[in-house]
């Protein structure tokens, strides 16, 4: 059995050569980075249907986690907007335990995929599929902030589905508070302008400041009132003991669903933001290593009452703008927003509800990807069918069913395509070949016309012989109207064959024999001859009749007509 060598953290790497002066500078990004994460914290910890210290609990946690056992120097982590719609679906069909023990599940399997070394597989996902579900997740956060950005006034609760959704907010929008409304479009404006003014103070932090203030004002001295946090939360700062969730082979057999959706856009998400940091500071991170960090962090976010968790770019970008060199930064991040949530959580309380879902809307905008959108649409037709048809089954059902479907058909255009390119074709004597080549894979500048002898046929086969392609070979054979003593299949650009194309190639061989028609191959390359000898192959066709070149094949056809 090959044994697993694990690598080890970055942050072990980037000690060896630490200094004074990097750590100055991941002193500064830390905390410039943690100030932008508190806003973000708070207001994807209340979208995703949490109290707001769970979503600082689980900045906190999984940033230390990510940061200390993580594959990237300048990786954040943290919750991010694309969970906010997993999180809140789960823990309306499950409940918070629910959640709990699918995000200690998503942690196991992302570590699993790390021991294993199967981050790269993760790359193999479609970028359509991609951009079709972050997409779907930004118009799905938006939809669920109108109510308090607008200050709607709706009896009972909103409709999860998203349809019902926006016709209810159709049917109330007469019941807008104005003032309220005030406060979250101002909100908006802020977090727009304030790249105009400094690109180094975030625009949702100064929204919140401005916002709060505004918000005390208006509800204890002009008698306006305005929802705020404190109204819907009582805010605890303290942390909670440890508790691993109760796993029980019931409560994994139905979570695990949700745990593998978890799993899946937090592995996505953290290492295309890796993927993006890697351009910019020059050095590849360990997409393995990387995955086990995401994975430790999520299996300790839900021990202290956290929710899902994985790499947040838009933080990252923070960190690398503002001169973060090591992991260290984000190990600083995470004490920041510990000192915050100590000593500074009870007044956050004061803040606006429609500052917060001011703050999601251009959260929202940000994953929209609308340019990226304009831009594929330029694209293969199949590709802009794989991003509407995820986009849509994210809006309307939920993420897991159009990840499901989208990987689905994006597999099936897949095989499509890869069925049209390969080509089998008929070969007469007016085809050249390349008389000084050794093999058939040769390439030399020789060229002469094929001598095809008399009941002969030479059928080439030009790409992979799979199951896409398995019905192909024998339309082109039921074509030809008279029937040969000889069939040449000539496979020089075949790379690989699969078990669908052995299959079919046996079957043609009995149905030769049956004939009285004899086969050669000719130009299998080592691999695919390979493949042959342990399926016995040779014992069916007779080992003489696999020829390196075209031309010992044209001559053994002579020989055994």
């Amino acid at each position: 059995m090959k044994k697993i060598h694990l690598s080890k953290p970055e942050l072990y790497y980037t000690l060896r050569n630490y200094s004074k002066q990097k750590f100055m500078a991941d002193l500064m990004a830390g905390i410039i980075v943690g100030i932008v994460a508190l806003p973000l914290a708070i207001a994807f910890g209340i979208a995703s249907g949490v109290s707001p210290e769970k979503g600082i609990l689980t900045a906190i946690i999984a940033g230390f986690a990510i940061s200390a056992f993580g594959g990237s120097r300048v990786q954040i982590g943290g919750p991010t907007g694309a969970f906010i719609i997993i999180i809140y679906g789960i823990i309306q069909q499950y409940g918070f335990t629910g959640l709990a023990i699918a995000t200690v599940l998503a942690g196991g399997f992302l570590i699993l995929l790390g021991v294993l070394r199967l981050g790269a597989i993760i790359r193999y996902i479609p970028y359509p599929i991609i951009v079709g579900f972050t997409s779907g997740i930004a118009l799905t956060i938006f939809s669920t902030q109108i109510k308090d950005l607008l200050g709607l006034h709706i009896e009972g609760s909103v409709p999860a589905d998203f349809i019902e959704k926006w016709i209810c907010y159709f049917q109330n929008f007469n019941t807008i508070d104005w003032a309220t409304a005030a406060v979250g479009l101002l909100s908006v404006a802020i977090i727009a302008a304030m790249p105009l003014v400094s690109r180094k103070v975030p625009g949702s932090l100064v929204a919140i400041v401005v916002m709060t203030v505004v918000g005390i004002v208006m509800n204890n001295y002009l008698g306006i009132h305005v929802d705020t946090i404190g109204d819907r939360f009582s805010i605890n700062p303290s942390v909670p003991d440890a508790e691993m969730p109760a796993l029980s082979w019931e409560s994994v057999k139905e979570l695990i669903s949700p745990a593998i959706t978890i799993a899946v856009l937090g592995a996505i998400e953290s290492l295309l933001s890796a993927t993006v940091a890697d351009g910019i500071i020059g050095h590849k991170h360990n997409s393995n290593q990387e995955l086990i960090g995401q994975g430790i962090a999520n299996v300790l976010c839900p021990m202290f009452g956290g929710i899902p968790a994985t790499g947040a770019i838009a933080r990252t970008m923070t960190n690398i703008n503002n001169g973060g060199k090591t992991p260290v930064a984000g190990i600083v991040h995470a004490v920041v927003l510990l000192l915050i949530y100590f000593f500074l959580m009870p007044y956050a309380k004061y803040i606006p509800m429609a500052c917060l879902a001011g703050v999601l809307v251009v959260v929202s905008y940000n994953m929209s990807g609308w340019r990226t959108i304009r831009e594929m649409i330029h694209n293969p037709k199949s590709d802009t069918f794989v991003l509407w048809m995820t986009f849509i089954l994210t809006v309307i059902f939920d993420l897991t069913i159009a990840i499901e479907v989208g990987l689905v058909i994006a597999c099936l255009l897949c095989m499509r395509r890869m069925a049209e390119t390969t080509q089998v074709s008929v070969l007469t004597d007016n085809d050249e070949i390349d008389p000084a080549a050794e093999t058939d894979l040769a390439d030399n500048a020789g060229i002469e016309h094929l001598a095809i002898p008399e009941n002969v046929e030479v059928y080439e086969i030009n790409g992979p012989y799979f199951f896409g392609i398995a019905n192909k070979f024998e339309e082109v054979m039921a074509r030809m109207k008279e029937r040969p003593k000889v069939r040449i299949i000539r496979m020089r650009k075949v790379p690989f064959i699969d078990s669908t194309g052995m299959h079919n190639l046996t079957n043609l061989i009995e149905m030769s024999k049956k004939e009285n028609i004899k086969i050669i191959l000719s130009g299998v390359n080592d691999y695919v001859r390979g493949l042959l000898a342990k399926n016995g192959f040779f014992e069916l066709i007779g080992e003489e009749n696999v020829c390196p070149h075209i031309n010992e094949a044209l001559e053994r056809a002579k020989k055994i007509q």
